[in-house]
C-alpha cells in the first residue's frame, strides 16, 4: 500500500473525527442553552395539574396547594383537572400524551403504581412515559370497622374474621386503589377470608361502612377520624410500620402482624421529554414551598407529612415501589373485580 495514500487517509479520518466531535459539542452546548432558556421563560401560559382521583381527594387538595404557590411565584394560573375514571387510567393517558413543555403535570400516587402492575395492558408506561419531578408527601391509612364488629384490636378482628369465612366484607374506593391492595395484603398475611366490595370512590365506601352494609374500610386518616370520634366507626390500626403522630393512640397493624406496611404517597411528574430546565425549576419551587409552615400545616390536615426529593430519588423510589407492589399483587392474589 502506498505510504503517502495511507497518511492522507489517516489525516482525512482525523478530520472526520474532529468534525464529529465539534458537531457533538455544538449540539451539547445548544441543548444546554435551550434548557437554560426554557427554564428562564417557563411558564408562558396556564399550567394544568391532572389529579387521578375525585374532587376534594388528597391528590386534588395537594394539587391545589402547590398550584396556588406556583401562581404566586410565577403569575400564571394553575388549573387542577380531576380525572378519577377507570382508576385514574384515563387521566394518566391524557397526561402522558400531552405536550412535554411543563404546562401539563400529574400528581402520581401509590394508586398509579398499583394500577400499573394490576392491569396487563395500559395505554402508557408509568416509568417510561413520565419524567419525575419531586416527592410531595407520604401518609398512612387507618383500618376501621363498624361498631357492631365484636373486635377492639387487630388480633380480635383476625379471630372474628376467621370465625366467619367469606362473610366479612370490606369496602374500598375501587379495584386497584391503595385501600384495596392494603386490605388484600392484610388478608394474605393473616390468612383470613374477607370479601372486597368496590365503590366509585372512598366516600360511598365509608358511608356504607358507617351504615353497616360492609364491616370494614381502610382509608386516609382525615376521612376516617371524624367518624371515629363520633363513635360511628372503630379505628383498630394504622398501615404504617410504626404508629402515626396524627393518631398516636391507634396501634400499627405491624404490632400484631409483623412485617405489614402500606403507605400512601404523592409525587409530581411531567410527560417524558419535558425540558430539563423546566423540571429543575419545578423541583426547586416545590422544595422551597414544602419547607414553608403554611404548606406543612395545610398538608397535615390530610394526615400527610411533606417530603421532598430530587427527580433521581423519585425515579428510584417509583421503581422500588413498582416491584414491591408487583410482588404484593402476586402474593396476595389481588385482582381487578
Amino acid at each position: 500500500m502506498d505510504f503517502r495514500k495511507t497518511q492522507k487517509a489517516q489525516r482525512k479520518s482525523r478530520v472526520v473525527r474532529l468534525s464529529g466531535y465539534a458537531v457533538a459539542l455544538a449540539l451539547s452546548v445548544g441543548g444546554m442553552l435551550a434548557a437554560a432558556a426554557a427554564e428562564q421563560q417557563y411558564p408562558t401560559k396556564p399550567i394544568r395539574i391532572i389529579a387521578l382521583s375525585s374532587p376534594a381527594s388528597g391528590p386534588d387538595i395537594i394539587g391545589r396547594l402547590i398550584g396556588q404557590k406556583f401562581t404566586e411565584a410565577w403569575g400564571q394560573q394553575v388549573i387542577v383537572d380531576t380525572r378519577p375514571g377507570a382508576s385514574g387510567i384515563i387521566g394518566a393517558e391524557i397526561a402522558s400524551k400531552s405536550t412535554p413543555d411543563g404546562h401539563t403535570l400529574m400528581i402520581a400516587t401509590s394508586q398509579a403504581v398499583i394500577v400499573s402492575v394490576m392491569y396487563e395492558k395500559l395505554p402508557y408506561h408509568l416509568l417510561k412515559d413520565f419524567s419525575p419531578i419531586s416527592m410531595l408527601a407520604t401518609t398512612p391509612f387507618i383500618l376501621a370497622v363498624h361498631p357492631s364488629v365484636p373486635a377492639a384490636s387487630i388480633k380480635e378482628l383476625i379471630a372474628y374474621a376467621k370465625s366467619k369465612p367469606g362473610e366479612f366484607r370490606y369496602g374500598s374506593g375501587g379495584a386497584g386503589s391503595p385501600p384495596h391492595l392494603s386490605a388484600e395484603i392484610f388478608k394474605s398475611m393473616t390468612g383470613i377470608n374477607i370479601l372486597h366490595v368496590p365503590y366509585k370512590g372512598v366516600t360511598p365506601a365509608m358511608m356504607d361502612t358507617v351504615a353497616g352494609q360492609v364491616q370494614m374500610v381502610i382509608s386516609v386518616i382525615p376521612a376516617v377520624l371524624p367518624t371515629v370520634k363520633t363513635g360511628k366507626l372503630k379505628a383498630l390500626g394504622v398501615t404504617s410500620a410504626k404508629r402515626s403522630p396524627f393518631v398516636p393512640d391507634v396501634p400499627a397493624i405491624a404490632e400484631t402482624v409483623p412485617g405489614y406496611e402500606f403507605i400512601g404517597w404523592y409525587s409530581l411528574v411531567a410527560p417524558v421529554g419535558t425540558p430539563a430546565g423546566v423540571l429543575r425549576k419545578l423541583n426547586a419551587e416545590i422544595n422551597r414551598l414544602l419547607k414553608t409552615p403554611e404548606f406543612q400545616e395545610r398538608i397535615a390536615t390530610l394526615g400527610a407529612e411533606p417530603i421532598s426529593s430530587t427527580p433521581q430519588e423519585l425515579a428510584a423510589f417509583m421503581e422500588i415501589q413498582t416491584e414491591k407492589m408487583r410482588k404484593a399483587v402476586k402474593e396476595s392474589g389481588a385482582r381487578i373485580d
